[in-house]
């Protein structure tokens, strides 16, 4: 029974750590249009989940790390969070969020496709079939941001989305074996250290052109930026990195990953509500082939 009660933890867990993350696309598109620089974006990021991870890091046992274990856990820092989510950042100034979180869809294939190429795995024909169908998509939104999207410069967008997308997957296959003999806290206490290191002082020049710092006005507006600001540092980084390692330690890593298939979902269903984005015909077309060859990959 308690095995049970687990799995069904395990998966309202990873169903929610999804949802916050679709939701995560659109209060991301808001906050850089109206409230924050992406630097500064990043900087309350990493500061706000270093502070809460070293806090609740002082209330569990002290876990030792070998160095040349925190090497690779802060080099996939640096890689995994500071340079895939800065380009996730500058992506959603020029592409919208429904582009952006159909790319997104691409990261069990990338992951595929990488692990073929540099750890010799084998890619079988209904692989090689699931990828056509991806490939297929992501083209076909890359040939109508170029000639008719809604975004700023869709086609620039879309590149930095891919860039975010294999940079992440290459951070997952270079700690892959450390982050099975640490825990989610003493791995994201570490990471979130180097981050805010890395980027603070890149983010101190964006200051003077952050709103949500030069423009306390205490209004509505002002709230709502700052509580969307909150939402990405405690739900969209902090909760998110608990649900996935408590996930997988219950679920399969391909029933785990067939979950990240809601974030396009959710974040198309909220932009074109709140008026991010406007439902055009290649958008479900592009998702349909996407998530069909992201499903047929990680099946």
């Amino acid at each position: 029974m308690e095995n049970s009660n687990n799995t069904y933890k395990a998966h309202a867990a990873i169903l929610t750590a999804n949802i916050i993350f679709g939701l995560g696309v659109p209060v991301t598109k808001y906050l850089l249009d109206e409230w924050v620089t992406p630097m500064t974006y990043m900087a309350f990021r990493c500061i706000g989940a270093a502070l809460i991870f070293w806090a609740i890091a002082c209330f569990l046992p002290k876990e030792p790390v070998k160095r040349r274990d925190l090497l690779v856990i802060m080099a996939g820092g640096l890689l995994g969070f500071v340079i895939s989510q800065t380009l996730t950042a500058w992506a959603l100034q020029f592409t919208t969020p429904v582009y952006f979180s159909l790319i997104a869809t691409l990261t069990p294939i990338a992951t595929m496709l990488m692990a073929a190429l540099f750890l010799s795995e084998r890619i079988t024909g209904m692989k090689t079939i699931g990828v056509l169908l991806a490939i297929a998509g992501a083209a076909l939104m890359v040939f109508v941001g170029w000639q008719s999207g809604t975004g700023r410069n869709d086609l620039l967008g879309i590149t930095l989305a891919l860039l975010s997308v294999l940079t992440w997957v290459v951070y997952l296959l270079i700690t892959r074996k450390v982050s099975q003999e640490y825990s989610a806290v003493t791995q994201m206490k570490w990471i979130f250290l180097v981050s805010s290191i890395a980027v603070v002082p890149f983010a101190v020049g964006d200051i003077s052109q952050t709103a949500l710092l030069t423009n306390v006005t205490l209004n509505a507006d002002w709230w709502l930026g700052a509580l969307s600001m909150l939402f990405i540092v405690v739900f969209a980084t902090v909760l998110g990195y608990f649900m996935i390692p408590y996930a997988m330690q219950y679920l399969k890593a391909t029933t785990v990953s067939t979950y990240t298939n809601l974030q396009p979902v959710v974040a198309s269903l909220v932009a074109i509500a709140v008026g991010q984005d406007l439902l055009t015909w290649d958008k479900p077309v592009a998702a349909l082939l996407v998530l069909l060859g992201a499903y047929i990959v990680t099946k």
